[in-house]
């Protein structure tokens, strides 16, 4: 079991390189534009139902969590994004975030606009966090990463305290 000091600093490390979680999808509906970055410690999921959605979704959650990703593509791959700017900007950069990296091993497509997500959260290539839950939200015709996921993480990240955080992670579940 990883000491509670620890659990913090890869916490930080996944909210700095996600700066938080996804590529832009390699399918039709990338509404992020520009180009992908590389999906290092990206495999396939080892279990998806709901055929291409579920590959965007794991692509994207990849890329999101990807240090080498740029700021503004990880803010386009959060839902609501915008909202998070400022904290993914000032999070992005060094330390262990430049070694954080996920993979998402099962996607299941709940409805058209929502779905979840089991991930780990990769430090150096070693398991950081295993077996995550998290939710995918189709926004403007793009799988992202959905507010409960990445609040989620940075309430973690601040010792279970979201007192903090924007108030948008209040509601987002």
């Amino acid at each position: 079991m990883v000491a509670p000091r620890r659990i913090q600093q890869i916490v930080l490390a996944c909210a700095l390189a996600a700066g938080v979680a996804a590529c832009s999808s390699s399918g039709n509906n990338s509404g992020s534009g520009g180009s992908s970055a590389p999906a290092s410690s990206a495999s396939a999921p080892a279990s998806t139902s709901g055929g291409s959605a579920a590959s965007q979704i794991a692509a994207n959650w990849t890329t999101f969590f990807n240090a080498k990703t740029p700021v503004a593509k990880r803010v386009a791959l959060l839902q609501d994004g915008q909202k998070f700017a400022t904290i993914i900007n000032s999070q992005a950069g060094g330390g262990l975030a430049a070694s954080a990296t996920a993979k998402v091993t099962k996607v299941t497509v709940t409805s058209p606009s929502q779905a979840k997500v089991t991930y780990s959260i990769l430090i150096g290539g070693s398991p950081a966090l295993a077996n995550q839950s998290g939710v995918a939200i189709k926004q403007g015709g793009t799988w992202k990463v959905g507010l409960a996921s990445f609040c989620g993480l940075l309430t973690l990240e601040n010792n279970g305290d979201s007192s903090s955080l924007p108030s948008v992670c209040k509601t987002a579940g």
